[in-house]
C-alpha cells in the first residue's frame, strides 16, 4: 500500500519535476553552455550564429583582464550594498518590531506606516529617491530650512571612494580568511570530537602555509593592480533599499516575536528579567531562524539589485554599478551573449553559497524531528 501511494505521489509531482527541470535547470545549464562559447559581437543577432566552444576564456577576463575592470568595481559595490542592506534593514527592523512588540498606543498605524514601503515597486522607490537626493533639492535644502547652508553632496554620482584595496591583494587575504575560519572551525570541532575536526583543520593548515610561502604567485601573474573600494555614490542607493526592506525585516521579527508564548514571558519577568534581559536571552535566541531567514533572503535580492538602480541612476553611472546592471548592457547592449551568460553564472553561483547551505541545514532539522 505504502508502495502505491509512492507511485502516485511521484506521478502527481512528474509534471512538475519536468516543467522544473526544462525550464529552470535545463536554462540554467544552457546559460553555462553558453558562458563557455564566443557568441558575441557583430553576427550574434544572425539568423545562425556561430559559437565556438572557448572554455573559461570569459570568465578568466572578467577577473584579470582589462576590460573586466567594470565589472570588478560593480562586484565590490554588490558586497557593500549585501553588506549595508543586512545591517540596516535587520537592525532597524528589528528595532522597530522590539517597539512594536511593547504594544505603544497607536500600533496598528505604525505597524502599517512602516510596512508601506515593501508594497511599492523598486521602479517607484528608485523615482522617489532620485528626486530626494537631487543635488539642488531633496535633502541637500533641508539645511535651509533652519537658517543652515545648501548642501552640495552628489549623492548618487559622487565620485569619492572609501576602504580601499588593490585588487591585486584580494586572492591572498580571501584564502587566508578561508584558512582562519577552517582553523577555527577545526578546532572547535576537534574539542567536541577530536576525529571529526581534522577534516577542516588540516586543510585550514595547508591553505594557511600555502597562501604565507606561495601567495603572492598567482596574483602577480593574473592579477592587475587595480584601486577598487566603496564608492561614496552608492550610500544613496542603499538608503533606498534599507528604507525600503526595513519595515519587511520588522514584520518577520514581529512575527517571530508574536509566537513566543506569553507564559513564557510572564514567567521571565516574574524571575527579574529586565525588557532588555527579555530579549537579549530569551526573545532574540527562539527568533534565530527568523534572523537567517532574513539574512538570506536579503543577500538574494541585493545580488539581483537592477531596478532600483536603474531608476536612481540610470544604466550608464559607473560609480553606482551593479554585476545584475552589467550583465543586463553586456548582453542587450553590446550583444556580448557569452559574456553576459557568464556574469550571470557568476551571480547565480554566489547567491547558491547563501541558498544550499541553507536548504541543506533546514532539511537536516527537518530529518531530526
Amino acid at each position: 500500500m505504502r508502495n502505491n501511494d509512492r507511485i502516485k505521489a511521484f506521478l502527481t509531482l512528474l509534471p512538475s519535476i519536468i516543467l522544473v527541470g526544462v525550464f529552470v535547470y535545463g536554462f540554467i545549464g544552457n546559460t553555462f553552455w553558453i558562458s563557455l562559447s564566443d557568441w558575441g559581437g557583430v553576427a550574434a543577432l544572425a539568423e545562425n550564429p556561430e559559437k565556438n566552444y572557448i572554455g573559461f576564456a570569459n570568465y578568466i577576463d572578467l577577473f584579470t583582464g582589462f576590460l573586466g575592470g567594470g565589472f570588478r568595481q560593480d562586484l565590490v559595490n554588490a558586497v557593500f550594498y549585501s553588506v549595508m542592506l543586512l545591517i540596516g534593514a535587520i537592525g532597524i527592523g528589528l528595532v522597530l518590531a522590539v517597539l512594536l512588540d511593547n504594544k505603544p498606543r497607536g500600533e496598528a498605524f505604525f505597524r502599517t506606516v512602516f510596512l508601506y514601503p515593501m508594497s511599492l515597486s523598486f521602479i517607484v522607490t528608485g523615482t522617489i529617491w532620485r528626486w530626494m537626493l537631487a543635488p539642488q533639492g531633496g535633502i541637500n535644502i533641508l539645511p535651509t530650512y533652519v537658517g543652515g547652508n545648501h548642501m552640495s553632496f552628489s549623492w548618487l554620482s559622487s565620485t569619492g571612494a572609501v576602504f580601499e584595496f588593490n585588487w591585486q591583494n584580494l586572492l591572498p587575504i580571501g584564502l587566508y580568511l578561508l584558512s582562519a575560519l577552517l582553523i577555527v572551525l577545526g578546532l572547535w570541532s576537534v574539542k567536541r570530537k577530536p576525529g571529526r575536526g581534522l577534516w577542516m583543520l588540516v586543510p585550514g593548515v595547508a591553505i594557511g602555509a600555502a597562501v604565507w610561502l606561495w601567495g603572492d604567485l598567482l596574483p602577480k601573474a593574473l592579477f592587475m593592480e587595480e584601486i577598487h573600494g566603496f564608492n561614496t555614490a552608492t550610500f544613496g542607493i542603499i538608503m533606498a533599499t534599507v528604507w525600503q526592506y526595513s519595515g519587511y525585516t520588522m514584520a518577520l521579527y514581529l512575527a517571530g516575536f508574536t509566537g513566543i508564548s506569553t507564559e513564557l514571558r510572564e514567567a521571565a519577568m516574574l524571575d527579574g528579567a529586565t525588557t532588555v534581559g527579555y530579549y537579549k536571552h530569551i526573545a532574540l535566541p527562539l527568533v534565530k531562524p527568523v534572523t537567517i531567514s532574513a539574512v538570506i533572503i536579503l543577500s538574494h535580492i541585493s545580488l539581483k539589485m537592477f531596478d532600483l538602480i536603474f531608476a536612481m541612476t540610470g544604466p550608464d553611472n559607473a560609480e553606482t554599478g551593479h554585476p545584475a546592471l552589467n550583465m543586463y548592457l553586456t548582453t542587450f547592449r553590446a550583444n556580448d551573449f557569452a559574456r553576459g551568460a557568464a556574469i550571470a553564472i557568476i551571480l547565480f553561483m554566489i547567491a547558491a553559497m547563501f541558498i544550499i547551505p541553507y536548504m541543506v541545514s533546514s532539511y537536516r532539522q527537518r530529518r531530526t524531528r
